[in-house]
């Protein structure tokens, strides 16, 4: 079982992520709809694993995987986001994210996504 936090500024997003984590034994330790909630609840929370959304009000889910990279350089994060931002996807990659999920959200590949990520030594064969 995962601690894992949430981020998303649909409430309804966050919602059905939590009841497919918390379905697959996980547990949201808490949410948060905007990057600057984000980076104040995973200092308050240290989850092992953060989903995020990409496009968010106040501060982006780039900017917000920064700071917490930088506050955690083993912060483990996967973004989520809509088809169409490939390069968005690439650049959070590249600044510190783990894995990613496309939207509308697929069960088996954000769990999957989750246990690559917190157990890096599975493979995609198993």
């Amino acid at each position: 079982m995962a601690t894992i936090l949430v981020v998303d500024d649909a409430a309804f997003m966050r919602l059905m992520l939590k009841d497919m984590l918390e379905r697959a034994g996980h547990m949201v330790v808490s949410e948060a709809a905007n990057g600057l909630e984000a980076v104040d609840k995973y200092r308050a929370h240290r989850p092992d694993l953060v989903i995020m959304d990409l496009n968010m009000p106040e501060l982006g889910g780039i900017e917000a995987l920064e700071q917490i990279v930088r506050y955690d350089a083993k912060a483990k994060i996967i973004m989520c986001s809509a088809l169409g931002h490939k390069h968005l996807i690439v650049s959070a990659v590249r600044r510190g994210a783990k894995d990613y999920v496309l939207k509308p959200f697929q069960s088996e590949r954000v769990l999957g996504a989750i246990s690559r990520v917190l157990n890096p030594s599975i493979s995609l064969a198993e």
